[in-house]
């Protein structure tokens, strides 16, 4: 009965391993390292984005969007301007979009003690509406990462509203 048990045993082991092999793969976030241990700082639930007004341009007001993320998060790659950007008011969703305007395809390094941000770009001449939050989704040189991420913090937008690439620092 010994050879049953055993014979039971690698037929089941090898059910297991066929089943592994041919799961569904979910996206992750490229690590800054190649040997990433801790969660991704990139996932949107390990991240913290808070929105600040920034200095006004000639015909725009400008909104900073800091992202930071708590240690104990690995570091990963960012690139290019987030996409899928709305904005709400009290829970309630403006009809406001957003396109992106400048570089792409600079890549830049986010984790603990590598804050990064983006720049909201807000024509002045448009109908402006409040907001205090923007949900949004980042990129990596790989794709998309998934799920939305959520900045809080006051600001107005409008027809015409931009959303700069990430870049370094806070």
């Amino acid at each position: 009965m010994r050879t049953d048990r055993r014979t039971a045993a690698t037929v089941v082991a090898v059910m297991l391993a066929s089943v592994a092999s041919v799961a569904p793969t979910v996206a992750q976030a490229s690590p800054a390292t190649p040997s990433a241990a801790a969660p991704s700082a990139c996932r949107p639930a390990n991240h913290i984005a808070e929105i600040t007004e920034a200095p006004a341009s000639s015909g725009h007001h400008h909104y900073r969007v800091t992202l930071t993320a708590p240690r104990g998060h690995d570091a990963c790659e960012l690139e290019g301007s987030p996409t899928d950007v709305r904005f709400s008011d009290r829970g309630t969703r403006t009809r406001i979009t957003a396109g992106h305007y400048g570089e792409q395809r600079t890549t830049v390094t986010f984790g603990p003690g590598r804050p990064v941000h983006f720049d909201v770009q807000v024509p002045n001449g448009a109908r402006q509406v409040p907001a205090d939050e923007a949900s949004f989704t980042l990129q990596t040189p790989d794709g998309q990462i998934p799920g939305a991420s959520f900045a809080h913090g006051r600001l107005k937008v409008a027809i015409g509203t931009l959303i700069g690439p990430v870049r370094h620092g806070a």
